[in-house]
């Protein structure tokens, strides 16, 4: 197993019961996860062979998007909610290469997010990085601790890749992102992700299963129409709701293979 330590007197998670952030973090290849993630990881893998592709995919679509937002639009403020471990190409990575100025504040409730977010509050010289431990069903308490690094009344990029499966009922997770969105300004964007039965992914649906019998949170997958309604009263960008290896900024990417995730990206007008 790939177990790092963490910072003096930090407690190490339990590690009995696998968690999205670490199995998220070995599908990417990354190095912070427990055996039982490992093994998790491996029996979803065996039963859907392209969810490491799907793991991958996302990552890249953040790059497309976060590069889109800071250079083309000029988005110099995002709200990374749902961060996972720290990998390659982070947000603020991407987004300060772009644009120095740039501030994120990324957002996790899992412990081991929390004892690797150091890795997360590098910073550009003339921008700034934070990093609150929150849990999404709070977004009022949320968008309060964004604003200490976030000046809420210039436009924010609300970034939830992968997280809103993990939230059961629709109508609660439509709650969630209406209330962050309320929270920021015209101008401002919704950057989302979600796993998906359609786009090939119904062999999916026994994977999916087995998590929510073996790991940690269970996850809800959900339809091009279920995820529509998180964008209702923003505008959506062109391409639309398409399988996030396919999003690019202002067209659909078609030479490359569709993985079972939606990726989406909104203005508030």
């Amino acid at each position: 197993m790939s177990e790092s330590s963490g910072p003096e007197g930090a407690e190490t998670p339990v590690a009995d019961v696998a968690h999205n952030a670490r199995v998220w973090n070995y599908w990417l290849g990354g190095k912070d996860y427990y055996a039982i993630d490992q093994q998790v990881g491996d029996h979803v893998t065996s039963m859907y062979p392209s969810i490491r592709e799907v793991a991958r995919a996302d990552r890249a679509f953040l790059g497309h998007v976060v590069r889109y937002l800071a250079g083309e639009v000029g988005i110099r403020q995002f709200l990374d909610i749902g961060t996972g471990l720290p990998t390659v190409e982070n947000t603020h990575q991407v987004a300060q290469r772009v644009a120095p100025s740039s501030r994120i504040v990324y957002v996790d409730n899992d412990p081991t997010v929390l004892i690797h977010a150091r890795a997360l509050l590098t910073s550009s010289q003339e921008g700034a990085t934070d990093y609150i431990d929150a849990d999404a069903h709070h977004p009022h308490a949320i968008v309060d601790a964004a604003a200490d690094t976030l000046d809420l009344v210039d436009p924010v990029a609300v970034i939830m890749l992968g997280i809103l499966n993990f939230v059961a009922e629709t109508d609660e997770a439509s709650r969630i992102v209406d209330a962050l969105m309320e929270a920021v300004p015209s101008g401002s964007y919704l950057v989302l992700t979600h796993p998906t039965l359609e786009l090939g992914g119904e062999a999916n649906e026994e994977a999916m299963r087995f998590w929510n019998e073996n790991a940690t949170p269970p996850i809800t997958a959900r339809s091009r129409v279920e995820v529509a309604g998180f964008f209702r009263g923003l505008e959506l960008l062109p391409p639309g709701i398409v399988s996030c290896s396919r999003w690019r900024p202002g067209h659909a990417a078609d030479d490359e293979k569709s993985v079972a995730q939606f990726g989406a990206v909104a203005r508030k007008p």
